[in-house]
């Protein structure tokens, strides 16, 4: 971690913003680039002196292993947290990340969907857990399921904002359809407050003209709604997981680490002007 000085070099970097920010990292479609984004993300916030938690609510429970966290340390998990009745506090463990916090996933979660269904107050489990123990943190980062079923609707009900994950594919513009008519409902139903806080490209190859026409109808879409940076397809950042590492703290100087860095400055800016 000797070159986290060099991170502050690459942002300019607004008055953090007051209060714990909570944000869903969501998309339906597998293999987007989600969880990837969810913990190299976290990883530079971290760098940047923010306090971040990430809530793993993937049944995978990739970002806890990406985050070194071994299978067999999960005895508290998201499962026990939600459907338990186990406190924030206690299901907390550090990552291999200073500064970056995790609420790890276990198989177990892979049932909470059907037991949720019988539950009294079933889409705010996850707000009623996470309570006042967000205050511990700058930033937390929900890592949702690719699913639009009861544990992304938690992590919906929760959250204060929503980032969007999008692989630069035939069918991106699609699948993110079906997205924002979900996020309309629950900020009618349940959770007023909702926002997008942002659409990042993600898997981009610039060898590749698809590439270009989909970052090209997304941003005539939604406008100012995507970031400026988007996430290369890279090697680099594909081999980080399997060492337990976010690929900041893999290879710092390759370019899908240099393009989180700067996601999170642009991150850091848009939230700063959402808080105002």
């Amino acid at each position: 971690m000797s070159n986290w000085n060099e991170v502050t070099n690459i942002m300019n970097l607004p008055e953090p913003a007051k209060g714990p920010r909570i944000i869903a990292v969501a998309n339906q479609k597998g293999g987007v680039g989600k969880t990837t984004t969810t913990i190299n993300l976290a990883t530079a916030l971290a760098a940047v002196k923010q306090k971040v938690l990430v809530v793993d609510l993937d049944p995978q429970g990739n970002a806890s292993t990406g985050l070194g966290v071994d299978r067999k340390s999960r005895r508290l998990d998201t499962y026990r947290m939600i459907i338990g009745g186990t406190s924030l506090h206690e299901a907390v463990q550090k990552s291999t990340v200073p500064g970056l916090d995790i609420v790890p996933a276990g198989m177990d979660l892979s049932g909470a969907e059907l037991e949720l269904v019988d539950m009294d107050t079933r889409e705010h489990r996850l707000k009623q857990a996470i309570g006042d123990g967000a205050q511990d943190y700058d930033y937390v980062l929900i890592d949702c399921p690719p699913a639009l079923g009861l544990l992304t609707l938690n992590a919906l009900v929760a959250a204060q904002a929503v980032l969007v994950p999008l692989q630069c594919e035939f069918f991106a513009l699609e699948g993110l359809s079906h997205l924002t008519k979900t996020i309309e409902r629950v900020q009618k139903v349940f959770n007023p407050e909702l926002v997008i806080q942002g659409i990042v490209l993600t898997m981009f190859d610039k060898r590749n003209n698809l590439s270009d026409q989909v970052a090209s109808d997304v941003r005539a879409y939604f406008g100012d709604k995507v970031y400026k940076t988007v996430i290369p397809r890279n090697v680099r950042v594909s081999e980080a997981p399997s060492y337990g590492k976010p690929v900041l703290m893999y290879d710092m100087k390759c370019a899908g680490s240099q393009a989180y860095l700067h996601l999170a400055g642009e991150v850091l800016r848009r939230e700063g002007h959402l808080s105002v």
